[in-house]
């Protein structure tokens, strides 16, 4: 495994992990697929990375090999104040990235939280309280997989998230979901994280050979300019199949085009948080 990187030293004391949100209200657009292969890539390339499952289809955990029997700590018991974060955490079979996998519970934890004040700050403290003594080595990033809706538990993760990294397919709505989540993110902004940003915008599901999906990328570009990212994720069988072997598809099939995407944008992701830092 690499471990010469241009991130922030894995392990170093007080080091505070960079968090980005992957966030789409509408479903099917790659975000849990990105967020595996995306995490898997990160930690292939040295980075010491949290997967946190914040849907409660809990697809996340299931992709990187995490059988429900052994999910007895999970993002509920963490929103849910009955655990700490720490506690949640599960290693995975790629070395350098652990999961805080995520259960059905977490469908009525919004019900359950909805009259507390902090509502909107639970998962934010639970990451502050990730204390370099509960883990083994501080995380460099945390990655957070939001459900397919702008519910309580995505407003949790742009709370607590320095940047939104959003997935977007590549198909006819693409920009009309696209500007709703972008005006969610600045009502976030401007009432409960004021320094959320958006990270990139990474299109899924190109088809070169289909006109709409050529279509959908030059208006993305036009509409959001250098925020779009120039890795591009293809539509490949090999990403599909994947999951239902437990594994990110870097370790399904490394050769295979859907993983040459995923290590080039992590490498985007790291050009882009060097850039950040520089600047």
């Amino acid at each position: 495994m690499m471990t010469d990187r241009n991130g922030p030293e894995a392990g170093a004391p007080g080091v505070k992990p960079r968090v980005l949100v992957l966030a789409n209200q509408k479903g099917g657009v790659g975000k849990t697929t990105t967020a595996i292969n995306l995490g898997t890539a990160l930690a292939a390339i040295g980075e010491k990375v949290l997967i946190i499952d914040l849907d409660p289809q809990g697809n996340a955990s299931t992709g990187l090999g995490i059988d429900r029997k052994n999910r007895q700590t999970s993002t509920y018991h963490v929103l849910a104040g009955e655990a700490s974060l720490a506690e949640s955490i599960t290693e995975t079979v790629v070395p350098g990235l652990a999961v805080a996998p995520s259960t059905l519970d977490l469908l009525g934890v919004e019900l359950e939280i909805a009259s507390e004040r902090n509502r909107a700050h639970r998962l934010r403290s639970a990451i502050q309280q990730l204390s370099a003594p509960e883990v083994s080595e501080p995380f460099t990033y945390i990655l957070i997989d939001c459900p397919p809706s702008l519910n309580l538990l995505t407003i949790n993760a742009l709370t607590a998230a320095d940047a939104v990294l959003v997935p977007l397919q590549c198909e006819f709505f693409a920009l009309e979901g696209l500007s709703q989540l972008l005006k969610t993110v600045e009502q976030v902004r401007s009432a409960l994280n004021p320094d959320l940003t958006i990270h990139g915008v990474v299109l899924t599901m190109f088809d070169p050979r289909n006109n709409l999906s050529g279509q959908v990328v030059a208006d993305v570009r036009q509409f959001m300019g250098a925020k779009v990212y120039e890795t591009m994720i293809p539509r490949n069988v090999r990403v599909s199949e994947a999951p239902s072997h437990g594994k990110p598809v870097l370790l399904y099939d490394l050769k295979c085009a859907g993983s040459q995407a995923y290590l080039r944008l992590a490498s985007e992701v790291i050009q882009r948080e060097r850039a950040l830092r520089a600047a």
